[in-house]
């Protein structure tokens, strides 16, 4: 039996105030450093422990990461950090606050903005504050690699592979794996996991700072799945 753990990232200050996030890099918010520690203990709690982790470029979800293994008394494990994991890209839309982007261009539009497997949102401008592509986070990476705007389909298109070649040999090998990220990049590795399919995959929610804990047989078939909530 193979496991590995998924926690999305404690809620964050735009999570709170209802803004749009993706690439931005924002701070957890005092419940979500509430809701990472509880992540830990319950982790703890349930004798789960690791060898190896993985997180995105994102310090809501390096910091979960990080409360979580300071609670299992674990912060000297290697942790991994990709922007491969990253949360799905935004466009001109991150920043702005959801209820004031549904009154202006419509409840339908932007459920399909949010919702929809392979719809982008619109484009982020060269100019705007938030372009990643400015952030020396991102120095190393080609600029084509680095997104103006994103569906689903295409986060799944860089957060898949990545786990192919770089975290399911490490599961399959027996190590002991955590991947704390995003809830459209762990939506991307449930799909693959689960093998659900475009329509339903938008409808899949995860619930901030729960860790979920998946069962692998030797074919990397699902055997188990459950979360931990306290």
């Amino acid at each position: 039996m193979k496991r590995l753990v998924i926690v999305r990232h404690g809620e964050s200050e735009w999570n709170q105030k209802n803004l749009f996030t993706g690439w931005v890099d924002v701070e957890l918010s005092d419940k979500g450093r509430a809701e990472a520690k509880r992540a830990g203990q319950a982790l703890r709690n349930a004798g789960i422990d690791f060898d190896i982790c993985f997180t995105s470029y994102l310090r809501r979800a390096i910091n979960t990461q990080q409360i979580i293994l300071k609670e299992m008394d674990r912060e000297w494990l290697p942790v991994y950090k990709s922007f491969k994991l990253n949360e799905r890209h935004y466009g001109a839309l991150s920043g702005l606050n959801k209820k004031e982007t549904a009154e202006k261009y419509g409840e339908e539009q932007v459920h399909i903005w949010r919702r929809s497997f392979d719809v982008r949102p619109p484009k982020m401008e060269d100019d705007n504050p938030y372009n990643s592509r400015k952030n020396p986070a991102y120095r190393d990476v080609p600029a084509q690699e680095v997104p103006m705007c994103e569906s689903l389909k295409d986060t799944i298109a860089r957060t898949v592979p990545y786990f192919e070649q770089e975290i399911k040999p490490l599961v399959m090998a027996g190590k002991r794996v955590m991947i704390a990220a995003h809830g459209n990049s762990l939506r991307s590795l449930i799909k693959y996991f689960e093998h659900i399919s475009d329509e339903e995959i938008v409808n899949v929610e995860i619930p901030t700072g729960t860790p979920l804990v998946y069962e692998f047989d030797d074919n990397f078939n699902v055997i188990k799945k459950y979360y931990l909530d306290k």
